[in-house]
């Protein structure tokens, strides 16, 4: 389940922020961070993420206001799991009333918290088992592709490409950041991204009119959602 599940921390504590990548991270977590509430309201309105993990005591911008122009702004219903060091009943109904949808009280243990991510990303499951980018529809319970209600064949490596860019989509996303959630902190040769976005787009583009693959110029790759008629 976790595989390929982008979460946002937004935390100030730079060693707690270390410690919930290095746990994390080798979980398959593909993770964001942003050191101040500014920074954090940026990424959670600018991107798609299956769980946002929110400190409520940020610089700048706190985290329950965050959540609250997330949810009223934006309409982000993302998940939120907020992190803070006041344990009052009073301190969490105001996080529930802002919009968080859990609320974990510091210090914690790190199991606790990656058990509280799972629920999170289960009760949202139905919206996150199918990635949808104009006719292309990628079955991820299935792992199943289709163009135009056509099968897609792709190998694993390929599909995991493929998925990366779906989820970051309309975003573009930079070859760095596509090969660190691919392969981690192991990147293949030069040219084996190349080879799978060649068979990505031949898989998808090849014989339409308009084309869903971009390449961008020494930066990386962004999925177009155009008709293909």
């Amino acid at each position: 389940m976790t595989t390929g599940c982008k979460l946002l921390i937004v935390e100030d504590n730079p060693q707690l922020a270390e410690n919930l990548f290095e746990y994390l991270e080798p979980k398959g977590y593909v993770l964001d961070h942003a050191p101040d509430g500014i920074t954090g309201l940026h990424l959670a309105v600018s991107h798609d993420y299956d769980v946002i993990v929110l400190d409520v005591m940020l610089p700048k911008v706190t985290g329950l206001e965050i959540c609250r122009r997330m949810r009223q702004d934006a309409d982000k219903r993302v998940p939120v799991l907020m992190l803070t060091a006041r344990d009052q009943l009073s301190d969490k109904l105001e996080g529930f009333g802002a919009g968080a949808d859990d609320y974990l009280v510091k210090p914690f243990d790190l199991p606790e918290l990656e058990a509280r991510l799972q629920a999170l990303i289960a009760r949202n499951m139905p919206a996150l088992n199918t990635l949808q980018v104009g006719a292309l529809n990628f079955d991820l319970g299935q792992r199943r592709i289709s163009i135009d209600g056509q099968p897609v064949q792709l190998n694993r490596t390929s599909e995991r490409v493929l998925e990366v860019l779906m989820r970051a989509y309309p975003n573009a996303v930079t070859r760095a950041d596509l090969e660190f959630a691919v392969w981690g902190d192991s990147p293949p040769e030069s040219d084996t991204l190349r080879t799978h976005v060649h068979a990505i787009r031949k898989a998808i583009d090849e014989g339409a009119k308009h084309k869903m693959l971009r390449t961008i110029h020494r930066y990386g790759y962004q999925l177009i959602a155009e008709s293909r008629q």
